[in-house]
């Protein structure tokens, strides 16, 4: 028997409120997957759907950035998703290039906005 699929939600600040509406509109696929997540994130993804299955880590900032970065490297995340904000500056932007790098060298699909995290929830076998 195969493992459950583990997804990892991640979102900038002016991004979590997308990110709380993207699991509304697709929380039955989510709730097929274990889900983990940065600390806001997680919270905001709860409030909006409290029946998923989310492990809040810290808070990006905070290491929770690295603890999803170690979770690819142990092979225990299948997808990331992280609504990037693109227009607000980062102090912890090397945090964040750590783990994109790491989603690419593992190997993950990762979508970095809503149109393309759609369209891999659409094609992956959660």
């Amino acid at each position: 028997m195969s493992r459950q699929k583990c997804i990892a939600l991640i979102a900038h600040d002016e991004k979590k409120d997308d990110m709380a509406a993207f699991a509304l509109k697709n929380e039955k696929v989510l709730a097929q997957a274990k889900i983990v997540a940065t600390g806001t994130t997680g919270g905001r993804v709860l409030e909006a759907c409290p029946g998923l299955d989310v492990t809040r880590l810290k808070s990006g900032p905070l290491g929770g950035d690295q603890q999803i970065g170690a979770l690819i490297a142990t092979g225990e995340v299948d997808l990331l998703i992280f609504f990037v904000d693109p227009l607000t500056p980062m102090p912890h932007d090397v945090d964040v290039k750590a783990l994109m790098r790491l989603a690419i060298v593992y190997d993950i699909p990762m979508a970095l906005n809503r149109a393309t995290a759609e369209h891999l929830l659409d094609f992956a076998a959660v």
